[in-house]
């Protein structure tokens, strides 16, 4: 009825186990690699971050260029130039009185 039985080939297993192995690696490095999905994610936030520093920075550069434009020779503000005398300075006028 029944003939030996036959086991499979030794070659068969090991093709099998080696297909395997690969598509592990390939899975692994899809996920976890240089450049797969985990990488991707963390260089978005990064990118989300530096963008909003970016914005952050553009906007204090403005206010400096505003600030350094209101001090120059060809526009001069004198509310500003008072401010910052008395900032960096200590001025004060003679009509003032200083409560510390």
């Amino acid at each position: 009825m029944g003939g030996p039985r036959k086991r499979p080939a030794v070659g068969a297993a090991l093709a099998s186990m080696a297909a395997a192995c690969v598509g592990f690696y390939f899975t692994f490095a899809a996920v976890q690699g240089n450049f797969g999905v985990f990488r991707r994610v963390q260089a978005t936030a990064e990118k989300e971050t530096l963008l909003a520093e970016h914005a952050r920075l553009a906007a204090e550069v403005a206010r400096m260029e505003n600030l350094t434009r209101r001090l120059s020779d060809t526009y001069l503000d004198l509310d500003l130039l008072d401010e910052r005398a008395r900032n960096v300075l200590g001025l004060v006028r003679a009509d003032e009185i200083v409560v510390h």
